[in-house]
């Protein structure tokens, strides 16, 4: 009982740790850092990509300004 025991407490003391088993970014800081941007960056084009899907992309044709509307 007590080997269980101990295998469990282990088992939820690895599972709860910080970080992961295999950590997803390399230990080189250079190279972490171009990881972390290219991770950005695909962050950032998804949310362009979502815009694109529903048309919000599209330009506004409500301008802030008064114009007028014929010619002058």
């Amino acid at each position: 009982m007590r080997k269980v025991l101990m295998a469990f407490v282990a088992a939820a003391w690895l599972a709860t740790g910080t970080g992961c088993l295999i950590p997803m970014y390399s230990a080189d800081p250079a190279r972490r850092a171009q990881e972390l941007i290219f991770t950005s960056e695909d962050l950032r084009s998804f949310l362009n990509e979502w815009e694109r899907i529903w048309f919000l992309d599209q330009p506004s044709h409500l301008t802030p300004l008064r114009t007028h509307g014929g010619i002058i």
